[in-house]
């Protein structure tokens, strides 16, 4: 294990972006210092709302970040981004109800989520209130589901209680284990940055090729 990475304060983060090269290590330790900041919670606020309807960056990387910094905090953020996620799948559903023609069908083509759309439909059929349930829990890209939700008109009612089980469940569980075992994870993580985030990258391909082979 590397010295420079063992127990890294929030307060030495920014430091730790300004010495070092790499530019995967300069961006986790600038937003582990940005994390701390007052500005955090906002931001993790818009980022959780707009991953949920458009956005494809998922929060949980800052909300890991901002849990590194403030450990007694992380049932606060996982809340915050908890309540900001189920309200952009509200907007995400509006977007597919009543603007699909000038906003929704352009973020589904941005993603090349036609043949996905076509798959998500099965689901509703076969699965209902649990498929929904499902895509707020794991990888698979949320945003797909709520857009597509609104255009098939799903339940409101019902998509919105998947809502609010699924996205708490997903992210209360990340925080809460960042709370507990966070200082203990933290070297092992920092020293193995990149292969992290190439892990997050394959969940995010993986959501998307799972919601074809579901089907």
């Amino acid at each position: 294990m590397r010295p420079d990475f063992v127990e890294t304060p929030a307060s030495d983060a920014l430091a730790r972006a300004r010495a070092t090269r790499n530019p995967i290590r300069k961006l986790y330790f600038w937003t582990l210092h940005w994390a701390a900041t007052r500005w955090a919670v906002p931001a993790l606020v818009v980022l959780s709302f707009a991953e949920s309807s458009f956005f494809p960056v998922p929060p949980d990387v800052l909300l890991m970040a901002m849990c590194f910094a403030a450990p007694t905090h992380w049932a606060r953020y996982a809340l915050w981004c908890s309540v900001a996620s189920v309200l952009g799948g509200i907007a995400g559903y509006g977007i597919g109800w009543g603007l699909w023609d000038t906003v929704g069908r352009p973020i589904v083509d941005f993603y090349n989520g036609q043949e996905v759309m076509a798959q998500v439909q099965t689901w509703y059929e076969e699965f209902g209130f649990f498929g929904v349930l499902i895509a707020a829990i794991t990888p698979v890209p949320y945003k797909v589901f709520t857009i597509a939700s609104g255009w098939f008109k799903f339940d409101f009612g019902l998509f919105v209680l998947a809502s609010a089980i699924g996205r708490p469940f997903r992210f209360f569980l990340v925080a809460g284990l960042i709370g507990r075992y966070g200082e203990r994870v933290r070297p092992f993580l920092e020293t193995r940055l990149e292969w992290a985030l190439v892990a997050l990258t394959a969940l995010a391909a993986l959501g998307f090729a799972a919601i074809k082979l579901l089907g």
